[in-house]
């Protein structure tokens, strides 16, 4: 998979969560709400779970993202998306990355959590393929520094990997996120905890196509040369 087909897999990546979600919507509700809202990328986000519990949500999940052609990632449990034939896996920086890297399936994508331009070069080294860098604060990982739309635009111009944008994004805000250089905005609660994810999926990819076409209107990109290959490409 090329940058340039990644960035586009990843425009509106929805990630699942228990805290976020209504007590009665599952994993696999809020996947299957992301797919048909239109969603290109979903992640299974479920540490309060084991192994042994995950690894079946993480079949199905997988299974259903395959059918529809959405880039399926699972956060942090290299051997759960190993096993269940994610299409990646998604770390943070206090993870294990290289290591990570090494024990992927050809063809699986690996994604890292960066918090400013600096963590771009050691995260490429490690084999990411796509960063995920903090926007706004957030309450689903309260832990994680915003480093707002100034250093998202710091990232992206220092990555030759496609970058996505994820904290306290909505509808409303995911056009900044793009505009700042983001192949895509990732959220949590936007899609989890609204009233009809659907139907919420559905406007924040519209919010995206729009932003995307304004951007693309500004400058066309191709002029920059070459799209940058994946860490998965080289390896």
């Amino acid at each position: 998979m090329t940058a340039r087909e990644l960035s586009r897999r990843l425009a509106v990546y929805v990630v699942t969560s228990s805290t976020a979600a209504p007590p009665a919507r599952s994993h696999l509700d809020v996947v299957g709400a992301a797919i048909a809202g239109g969603a290109t990328a979903v992640q299974l986000r479920a540490p309060e779970l084991t192994d042994d519990d995950l690894l079946p949500v993480a079949v199905e999940a997988a299974e259903r993202c395959r059918h529809a052609g959405v880039l399926f990632v699972v956060n942090d449990r290299v051997d759960v998306a190993v096993t269940a034939r994610a299409d990646g896996v998604h770390l943070g920086q206090e993870d294990n990355i290289a290591g990570a890297a090494g024990r992927l399936l050809p063809g699986q994508v690996l994604g890292v959590s960066v918090s400013g331009p600096q963590d771009v070069a050691p995260a490429l080294r490690a084999g990411a393929d796509y960063l995920g860098a903090t926007v706004w604060a957030t309450t689903t990982k309260p832990e994680a520094l915003p480093g707002g739309v100034e250093v998202l635009r710091a990232i992206t111009a220092a990555s030759p990997v496609p970058v996505v944008g994820i904290g306290g994004i909505t509808v409303a805000n995911a056009g900044a996120v793009i505009a700042a250089g983001a192949a895509g905005v990732a959220v949590v609660s936007a899609v989890a905890g609204a009233p009809d994810p659907v139907a919420a999926t559905r406007e924040l990819v519209r919010a995206v196509a729009t932003a995307g076409c304004r951007t693309r209107s500004l400058g066309p990109q191709a002029d920059a040369g070459p799209p940058a290959r994946t860490a998965q490409e080289q390896r």
